[in-house]
């Protein structure tokens, strides 16, 4: 299970002269936190490379109103490109954490580009095949792991994070050793910034599933929960749920 994921954003990866190219394709725009940047089933091919801000990328479930979070994009992230090559509707949606600035670019004016520049066709196979990976490990967890168990995942994940990131973690009071770099393990004290539907919306489950498991967490002493708040109060133990599950 993984929100963030480990792939090289597409913009990064690009050359100065390609990076030129591509933007040059489309305009620049600016979306308002909580919007919809694009669509689930919506019929729309325009493709879209984030320049400021973080979404979340997400899907309905078969229990109506909940939504499963399938992963997170910021800077330099391309977005909307399945629906540009294939013209089938949109796959997922993209919500604007908060302020977003955006290059928006035609389908067929991508399409286009990606004929006649094979590399950078490549970079895109790359980013669909990952993320179709990352997908089906998803559902995958869905219908294998309990709650708790992706709860410990997702909280282990995210405490790791990076300080720009999303949901970005706190430490309230970092050891002096700070993390381990062997491990990668959190300083005891990481706060993860994240009301309860938010945290089921990530790892596909009701806001009362997930409140039931942060009671078991928080009756063990290994998180104290607050207003939008997941402190860690044990990584370790955190860790060892999240790692048992995976093998």
């Amino acid at each position: 299970m993984g929100l963030l994921g480990d792939e090289l954003a597409f913009a990064r990866a690009l050359t100065d002269r390609e990076n030129e190219s591509v933007m040059a394709l489309g305009n620049r725009k600016r979306f308002a936190a909580d919007a919809h940047l694009l669509t689930e089933g919506d019929r729309s091919t325009h493709i879209m490379i984030i320049l400021q801000g973080w979404v979340t990328v997400s899907v309905a479930t078969d229990r109506g109103a909940t939504r499963l979070i399938l992963g997170l994009r910021g800077p330099g992230e391309l977005l909307g490109e399945m629906a540009a090559l294939d013209s089938h509707p949109r796959s997922a949606t993209v919500r604007a954490l908060g302020p977003i600035e955006a290059q928006v670019i035609s389908g067929d004016a991508f399409r286009r580009f990606l004929a006649l520049h094979p590399r950078v066709s490549g970079l895109v196979i790359r980013q669909l095949t990952f993320r179709l990976r990352s997908a089906d490990q998803e559902r995958s967890a869905l219908a294998s792991l309990t709650v708790l168990q992706r709860l410990a995942s997702r909280l282990t994940e995210l405490s790791r994070a990076e300080p720009s990131g999303p949901y970005a973690p706190v430490p309230v009071a970092p050891p002096a050793t700070g993390t381990s770099p062997a491990t990668g393990m959190s300083p005891a004290g990481t706060v993860v910034h994240l009301a309860q539907d938010e945290l089921a919306a990530t790892v596909g489950a009701t806001r009362e599933a997930v409140a039931k498991a942060l009671r078991l967490l928080r009756g063990q002493q290994i998180v104290r929960t607050g207003n939008r708040r997941v402190e860690i109060l044990d990584p370790a133990l955190l860790a060892l749920l999240a790692d048992g599950h995976q093998e």
